[in-house]
């Protein structure tokens, strides 16, 4: 097809184990899932449906082990905040899934980290506007190479954890879940019509915090390719 301007490249996700990439259509993020952070945030740690918010598919940068990813400091920020994350490759169409039947959309899973320009998402809140400005910007979304569910078997629990310069900020399992995969996966196919390609980020254990240029992040969650990346001084 030819296009009216040059045409970008599709995001995607390296697949451990293959030379196929998994290709990025949408992101979701589902927030406060994790009740040591919900009360961190300044929330209420009861077991309220989940919400949701988005990030651009550009927003990923996939990063493959042992390389450590560059992410250049955004714009417009004075307080980047780290949240590290399963994320939740979709690789089947379905809408208004019944948990008992959501493992059949999932591809397979990966480590991601949620960047977050912390002052400008709480200045959108107070004044009660949307706070994707904080959430969906470049390099929001590094990402670790997705492992396949046939590799991993259903992950429901497992360790999950954030060096920032050798020292742990973030440390939690998977069973710390306020929502698990399945139920995760009902209600946001009840918002949306959920396709092959789509990533869900599924939220973030409590420590999250301020990380500056020169700051080197390590993820890890038992079982999947971990994920480094550091902080860089912005060109812009």
């Amino acid at each position: 097809m030819q296009y009216a301007i040059p045409a970008w490249e599709l995001p995607a996700v390296p697949v451990t184990g293959s030379q196929s990439p998994f290709p990025v259509r949408h992101i979701y993020c589902v927030g406060r899932n994790y009740a040591e952070h919900a009360k961190e945030m300044g929330g209420d740690a009861t077991k309220e449906p989940p919400f949701f918010f988005t990030k651009a598919a550009d927003s990923i940068v996939p990063v493959v082990p042992p390389r450590v990813g560059r992410i250049a400091y955004p714009m417009a920020t004075r307080n980047l905040h780290h949240e590290l994350e399963l994320v939740v490759a979709i690789g089947a169409s379905g809408a208004n899934v019944a948990a008992a039947d959501a493992q059949r959309l999932v591809y397979g899973y990966a480590v991601g980290l949620d960047m977050t320009r912390r002052d400008l998402q709480n200045d959108m809140r107070e004044k009660k506007r949307p706070w994707d400005i904080g959430k969906s910007f470049a390099q929001a979304a590094p990402i670790a190479p997705i492992s396949p569910v046939a590799q991993t078997g259903v992950l429901t629990r497992g360790d999950v954890t954030l060096r920032v310069n050798g020292e742990v900020r973030q440390h939690g399992d998977l069973s710390d879940m306020i929502w698990d995969v399945p139920h995760m996966v009902e209600f946001l196919s009840r918002l949306y019509r959920l396709e092959p390609g789509d990533l869900v980020f599924t939220g973030t254990p409590s420590g999250v915090g301020p990380v500056v240029p020169g700051d080197k992040l390590e993820g890890r969650i038992a079982g999947l390719a971990p994920l480094s990346i550091e902080i860089v001084k912005s060109d812009a």
